[in-house]
């Protein structure tokens, strides 16, 4: 027979599938932008990269996180290439980025409208974040990929599948389209999470003086109608 303890943890486990079993992965809606970039704000709060980049008060990392992903949702166009999970209740606990191949190098001039104000949050801030992009964009691969990210999953619920979720379809898209796909990551125990869907690290570099990995997975499959079209019929 079962202790208390035993059965605590079995309801818990229990509990926890049938949460998971709710969660639904869809695309973003018209009035879902401002709730998306407060989240990711606060999932990504204490990103080793976000920390270097907008400084050590978590508060001032919040606000500003929150302007540059408002922004940058705008400039890279998230509401037609992001997915979404969603509690039975309908609220968003998690996102994935899905940038198509040849959409993922914005011109000069939309990089630079990415780069925080310097009149609200400092020069030192804005050139920090212009160092970062740069890094970023001479990293990424010259042929044709899927970019993916940003990734997050809300406060308090990471851990218990739901980034998993979303790489499934995320994977399952970049599959059906036969093409490869591509990320960055500044978290070392995301280079393990990342391995088990098939992504390989193909560099590394210090960004703001923070490790930073570059990760492909190679095309397979075959092409077939986009996950993402038909998430959204």
């Amino acid at each position: 027979m079962k202790t208390k303890k035993e059965k605590a943890v079995q309801q818990k486990i229990t509990d926890h599938r049938v949460w998971l079993d709710e969660v639904e992965i869809g695309v973003l809606g018209p009035i879902d932008s401002g709730k998306v970039t407060d989240m990711l704000a606060r999932a990504t709060r204490d990103n080793p990269l976000h920390i270097a980049a907008f400084g050590e008060d978590p508060e001032g990392r919040l606000r500003i996180l929150q302007r540059f992903f408002g922004v940058a949702a705008n400039v890279l166009g998230w509401q037609e290439h992001m997915l979404a999970a969603r509690g039975s209740d309908g609220t968003i606990v998690g996102v994935c980025g899905m940038t198509p191949p040849g959409g993922c190098l914005p011109d000069l001039g939309l990089k630079l409208r990415v780069v925080p104000d310097p009149q609200q949050d400092g020069t030192p801030v804005a050139a920090r974040i212009a160092s970062w992009l740069g890094a970023w964009s001479e990293r990424d691969p010259g042929r044709r990929h899927w970019h993916l990210g940003p990734l997050a999953v809300e406060t308090g619920l990471q851990g218990m599948g739901v980034g998993s979720r979303l790489m499934e379809v995320s994977c399952a898209q970049v599959d059906a389209s036969g093409e490869d796909a591509y990320l960055e990551t500044d978290t070392r125990a995301d280079l393990l999470f990342y391995g088990r869907f098939g992504f390989e690290v193909i560099g590394e570099q210090n960004v703001l003086g923070v490790p930073n990995w570059f990760m492909r997975r190679t095309r397979r499959g075959v092409s077939r109608p986009s996950i993402i079209d038909d998430l959204q019929r």
